[in-house]
């Protein structure tokens, strides 16, 4: 599902400090997501983040420069599975409606 929503995102750097970093939501699923940030995340670190009705904790998995910024995929800890019910971003696309709308099945 792709998505757009501003998160305030913590983590304990190597030296045991915590770090804070705003990051834009950028995609989301129920075992991971993908964010957003100015700067790089180290990799295997544990992100965690909150939303008005649920938090999540994951480990990063990747970090990409691309053009506007760094993308860093999250695995989400079995405790922080993703579902509609539970959080649902600002402005959410499910690319599959999209695509069987076009195809005139929904």
């Amino acid at each position: 599902m792709l998505c757009a929503d501003m998160v305030a995102v913590s983590w304990m750097d190597k030296a045991g400090r915590k770090r804070t970093a705003a990051a834009l939501l950028e995609d989301i699923s129920a075992r991971g997501a993908c964010l957003q940030f100015e700067s790089a995340v180290p990799l295997g670190v544990i992100l965690h983040w909150s939303c008005p009705s649920q938090e999540f904790a994951g480990e990063v998995r990747y970090c990409v420069y691309r053009e506007i910024g760094y993308f860093v995929g999250v695995e989400f800890d079995p405790q922080s599975r993703w579902s509609k019910k539970g959080y649902k971003p600002q402005h959410l696309l499910d690319l599959q409606k999209l695509v069987d709308r076009a195809k005139g099945r929904g």
